[in-house]
């Protein structure tokens, strides 16, 4: 079992249910992007949703760990609040192919510790897995291994083999075991575009960074899509037309939006804080090849407005705030540094409205 949290024992990410708090209330999903559709499965699981105590022998509940669970059957009996989900994503394993997340692990983990869930569970998403049917998924997932008091799905849920079960099914199965099973209605939204509402979902989010449209992805997320990396070693083709920029190394299994120019905030993750350090700085960023000096590879590269100082092995996190424009070849660095210096002016103005 690996311990990600930043105290050492408010968010458990476990692989199998061995060690786990238990018993656990139980939101169940794959949870990409840990958007606003995600907030309301999650919210039934949460202690304070029930209006449970935040406290049990007179100790706040971080406190809690494996290694140290606290003896509560003198008083009402403490469920932790469990996100599980699957590993890989379900349509990794059956077409075999790679899927870029919204949230990666480390990001998921962020996002579910700040809505307060105590523990996270990759099932293994094997073949065994796979062909568990709804009822044998219920009975030795969710009964036998997790002790589940409660669950909290969405209403699209589906489970089991060839996704036989829905909601309503997991529902009459977790009432043989008397465990209640609240049943989430699809949040909807309606941008300035389409006819109808649309439910709030991970595919939608996708589509709305793969166009461009950061509005929207950040509008459904409740947050701004975020690319978090690490500055490494570039070209220091900037330097050359006095915007320099940091080179971003991002996880391999972060998905990257629509190819262009964007307006950014940017926090160092790694640099500990003192009274010189900006808590955000503003900047704009470029996801492309850089057709204008012949590149051939992605890269995601970040200038920082009224910055200088050295970047190099630090980690950024990279707020998206709005689209300015998509990437192209320009038929010189003398044009080219004349669009940057409108892109950062452009930037300036939508920063400033926004943030």
């Amino acid at each position: 079992m690996l311990n990600l949290s930043k105290n050492g024992c408010s968010v458990w990410v476990a692989s199998s249910t061995e060690g786990l708090l238990k018993p656990t209330a139980v939101a169940l999903g794959k949870f990409d992007g840990v958007h606003l559709g995600h907030h309301r499965v999650i919210q039934p699981i949460l202690p304070l949703a029930k209006g449970e105590e935040t406290q049990a022998d007179g100790e706040n509940l971080q406190e809690y760990s494996p290694q140290n669970p606290r003896n509560t059957t003198q008083t009402q009996e403490r469920t932790y609040s469990t996100v599980v989900t699957f590993d890989p994503h379900p349509l990794e394993f059956f077409t075999g192919q790679p899927r870029a997340l919204l949230t990666p692990l480390d990001e998921k983990v962020q996002q579910l510790r700040s809505l307060g869930v105590e523990q996270l569970v990759l099932l293994p998403f094997d073949k065994d897995l796979s062909a568990l049917s709804p009822a044998e998924f219920v009975d030795k997932i969710l009964v036998q291994q997790l002790q589940c008091r409660r669950i909290s799905v969405g209403q699209d849920f589906c489970f089991g083999k060839q996704r036989r079960g829905t909601a309503k099914d997991l529902q009459l199965l977790a009432a043989r075991h008397n465990i209640p099973v609240t049943i989430v209605s699809l949040q909807t939204y309606t941008d300035n575009t389409p006819t109808q509402e649309a439910p709030i979902s991970t595919s939608l989010i996708r589509h709305y960074l793969e166009s461009g449209d950061i509005k929207n992805a950040n509008l459904l997320l409740g947050r701004s899509y975020t690319l978090t990396g690490v500055v490494i070693q570039g070209q220091q083709m900037g330097r050359t037309i006095s915007f320099p920029t940091a080179n971003l190394q991002l996880p391999q299994d972060k998905f990257i939006p629509r190819q262009g120019v964007y307006a950014v905030r940017v926090t160092i993750v790694s640099k500990t804080p003192d009274a010189t350090t900006p808590t955000q700085i503003w900047g704009v960023m470029n996801i492309g090849k850089r057709p204008t000096v012949n590149g051939s590879n992605l890269s995601v590269e970040v200038h920082l407005f009224d910055w200088s100082d050295d970047l190099y092995g630090q980690t950024l996190a990279v707020q998206l705030i709005e689209f300015l424009r998509p990437e192209q070849k320009f038929p010189s660095l003398e044009a080219l540094k004349t669009q940057i210096q409108l892109d950062c002016t452009v930037a300036r103005e939508v920063l400033t409205a926004k943030c």
